[in-house]
């Protein structure tokens, strides 16, 4: 009976915590830079965006702190998050570079449905597979490729100064990896460090998470496919 309604208490608070974050499709599209970036000395831009890229993932980023989630989820061990965050790392820097360098110039119409498609398999890949699989990185580097391409359409909003392009460009991306470390490292103080090695850990964690994450990424794929920013 109390194993039933600690359940019970446990699925209430991921759907209070999905349905608080169903109503955030949205939430960090945009970045405003408010500073005068001329008057700035060169030291000053690349700190400027180095914040600019940490925030587009904390606390801007869900849809991508989400992927980065699903990623933990299924083995939390530092060297099996290590090597996926690397994989989606070399990726996203490939199509972050290509597409600010103007090579690219893929349509936000298709990349944002797709970016929430790619949280929708991998929190459905958790529920359905007991461990992880090499190929797996696989599917990583091909969806960094996809965010990419959502990281370069919000620094385009932003901008950069031809005086200290590439400095900002790779700030930029420097900042957005320390957001992805700063959300692996909270959850490894959350969960991984308390609950990684309990035998429920899949039932009671990974499976309830990846069903509310699911959940979200599902309503996101169909709002962006049809109801476009």
């Amino acid at each position: 009976m109390f194993l039933s309604c600690t359940k019970a208490a446990q699925w209430r608070r991921l759907v209070l915590i999905g349905l608080a974050l169903f109503l955030l499709p949205r939430l960090g599209q945009a970045h405003v830079l408010d500073v005068d970036l001329s008057k700035l000395s060169r030291t000053d831009i690349v700190l400027t965006y180095l914040r600019v890229g940490f925030t587009h993932i904390l606390p801007l980023g869900l849809d991508h702190i989400l992927f980065v989630v699903s990623l933990y989820l299924l083995e939390p061990r530092v060297r099996a998050v290590l090597w996926q965050v690397t994989a989606f790392t070399v990726a996203h820097s490939i199509t972050l570079g290509l597409a600010i360098y103007g090579l690219i110039a893929p349509p936000a119409a298709l990349v944002e449905p797709i970016i929430a498609l790619s949280i929708l398999f991998v929190a459905l890949e958790n529920i359905i597979i007991a461990r992880l699989n090499p190929w797996r990185l696989a599917v990583v580097f091909g969806f960094g490729l996809i965010h990419g391409m959502g990281f370069a359409s919000a620094l385009t909003s932003v901008g950069l100064p031809r005086a200290s392009f590439l400095e900002s460009l790779i700030a930029f991306n420097v900042g957005v990896e320390l957001g992805q470390v700063s959300v692996i490292l909270l959850l490894y103080l959350l969960i991984g460090r308390w609950f990684a090695t309990k035998p429920w850990y899949k039932q009671r964690i990974v499976i309830p998470a990846s069903v509310a994450i699911g959940l979200i990424a599902a309503y996101w794929t169909v709002a962006r496919i049809f109801f476009p920013a």
